[in-house]
């Protein structure tokens, strides 16, 4: 049986911890960012981790992460 591919777009925007959970940017931050709290501007800079039904369909794309 021959390898399976990991997602390229995916690699690039998701990370995998040790714990296996699946980490992600912050969504929302392209643009009309004038209008956003300051609040909101703060806490999108970090990461977020991503929901166990966005997590099981993530980690199907990256069949070799941890």
């Amino acid at each position: 049986m021959p390898k399976m591919k990991t997602k390229s777009s995916a690699k690039k925007r998701f990370k995998v911890t040790a714990s296996g959970r699946v980490v992600a940017g912050q969504a929302g931050k392209r643009h009309g960012m004038i209008k956003r709290s300051t609040k909101f501007i703060r806490t999108a800079r970090g990461t977020t981790i991503l929901s166990k039904s966005d997590e099981k369909i993530v980690k199907s794309y990256m069949p070799y992460a941890r």
